[in-house]
């Protein structure tokens, strides 16, 4: 596509990953403008139920910050694993939108539990521990200082958020659980159970986006790029 490099990029994410980032600039910037408030974006079963405000259903993914460097760096990892998972599960938005589901709605039952009010973290999170068990091989570097294979990128995150906040980082760990129970169902049980996989979108879920349309979903997609460096941008096409 021709036009300002940028635009480019954006237009080349998979429409998943696109409409994610998308919506989490513009929500940032909403607050930033005093739009919006964060108050009026975290989940908050009280808030949700009995106020009926079900947008924080949406919002609680959406916020990561003002805009800030901070942000720039969780917009980062956001659209890279996202976009990396989503190439890699066919043409189709259907397998990949519905891991999002199944991510969004563990985050909310579970958010309560640890008080967690915005998601948009551990669903990013989720997605960067799918991607590193995904491809065992690929040799990661996290800001040129260490090098190490993607299955230890979760918990190098981990160690760095705990390094520079001092606390023991719940969104990062929430995220490792809820994406540790969808490969194990999705890539470990299905070879030990004669192939059966639970965790597969129905195909309800697969005609809406594929409006009734056949499609040989890659589900053991070989693993790509296998040198990279954890802080600079991936090119997948």
């Amino acid at each position: 596509m021709d036009g300002f490099p940028l635009e480019s990029w954006f237009y080349e994410l998979p429409l998943c990953t696109r409409t994610w980032t998308l919506l989490t600039l513009l929500t940032s910037l909403a607050v930033q403008c005093k739009f919006l408030t964060p108050f009026q974006l975290f989940y908050s079963p009280r808030a949700v139920f009995h106020k009926h405000q079900y947008w924080r259903l949406i919002t609680t993914f959406l916020y990561f910050g003002p805009l800030s460097l901070d942000l720039i760096f969780h917009v980062f990892f956001l659209q890279r694993y996202s976009r990396l998972l989503e190439s890699s599960s066919g043409r189709s938005p259907a397998s990949f939108s519905w891991l999002l589901l199944y991510a969004t709605c563990m985050l909310l039952l579970v958010s309560p539990i640890i008080s967690q009010p915005f998601l948009g973290s551990p669903l990013s999170n989720t997605l960067v521990y799918i991607w590193s068990r995904r491809n065992p091989e690929t040799r990661l570097s996290f800001l040129g200082l260490v090098t190490f294979t993607a299955p230890y990128l979760p918990w190098v995150l981990m160690g760095f958020s705990l390094v520079v906040h001092g606390t023991l980082p719940r969104d990062e760990m929430l995220g490792i659980v809820v994406g540790h129970v969808w490969y194990f169902f999705n890539d470990v049980y299905p070879p030990l159970h004669n192939g059966s996989r639970p965790f597969d979108p129905p195909m309800w879920w697969r005609r809406i986006w594929e409006g009734g349309e056949e499609e040989v979903v890659q589900t053991d997609a070989p693993p790509i790029d296998r040198e990279l460096q954890a802080g600079a941008p991936v090119d997948v096409h």
